[in-house]
């Protein structure tokens, strides 16, 4: 089986109201897209694509400077912004072709902190058990503006529907979808494909293929705790993200 990751950075970040490209507002000293490129270093992909569309040209000149030698890293780019599911489409191009039981992360560039430890237990959930698909989860309270996860009774993840698709009762659901998943490769390709617009957003939701290939076979998940899939998108979350991971190094001595 091969390992390979699409890490999704092309979002134009308007509300960080800066000319730099949202993935290289930096975290204790390094761009936001290098920390989740971090996060890969116990699995190791043998490709990472980095999607990029807004400052692409700096994103990927950043990118090569300071990955980590280890990475393979290619770069795709996302012209117009048609949604996580067209960005994961045009991130996929860049990777090789699949075998059968091959693997693909596919993770976003604003999550700094996110642990090695978790993409390795979420890798390690979708390689023992044959999903089709794992998604990394979390719970809050009040997890207003995110995808809630609908689960079917056995307890397997039938689909995930986004906070302005959901229905008062759905609503309620506090397991929200963190936007990092590992698929089957090959699986994943035809159910790109079969994405619509027929959402509020008239965007290609990722999201979505996740009920196509929960009809397929089993989609599988795996818990964390809430700060570590802290996404940026402006400047009060940077600071946020920034006072937490400052807390947890101090912690990790």
């Amino acid at each position: 089986m091969t390992l390979r990751a699409v890490v999704l950075a092309a979002g134009a970040g308007t509300r960080m109201r800066s000319d730099l490209p949202k993935p290289l507002h930096e975290v204790c000293g390094k761009a936001m897209v290098l920390h989740v490129i971090d996060a890969l270093t116990v699995t190791q992909p043998d490709e990472i694509a980095v999607v990029v569309g807004h400052g692409g040209d700096l994103v990927a000149e950043t990118v090569q400077q300071a990955a980590p030698t280890w990475a393979n890293i290619k770069f795709a780019t996302q012209h117009e912004q048609h949604g996580t599911g067209h960005a994961t489409q045009v991130g996929i191009t860049a990777l090789s072709a699949p075998s059968a039981d091959d693997a693909v992360i596919v993770l976003p560039g604003d999550t700094p902190l996110l642990t090695a430890e978790t993409i390795n237990r979420l890798v390690s959930e979708h390689i023992a058990n044959g999903h089709s698909s794992t998604l990394l989860t979390s719970e809050l309270d009040d997890p207003t503006g995110y995808g809630r996860i609908v689960r079917k009774t056995d307890g397997s993840v039938e689909r995930i529907v986004e906070q302005r698709d959901a229905t008062p009762t759905e609503l309620l659901i506090t397991e929200w979808n963190a936007g990092v998943y590992v698929f089957n490769h090959s699986k994943l390709l035809p159910a790109l494909g079969e994405l619509s617009t027929d959402n509020s957003q008239h965007e290609y939701y990722l999201t979505d293929a996740i009920a196509a290939l929960a009809q397929d076979g089993h989609v599988g998940s795996v818990g964390t705790e809430p700060d570590e899939t802290r996404g940026v998108n402006d400047r009060e979350q940077l600071a946020e993200v920034e006072h937490i991971m400052r807390a947890r190094d101090h912690q990790n001595g």
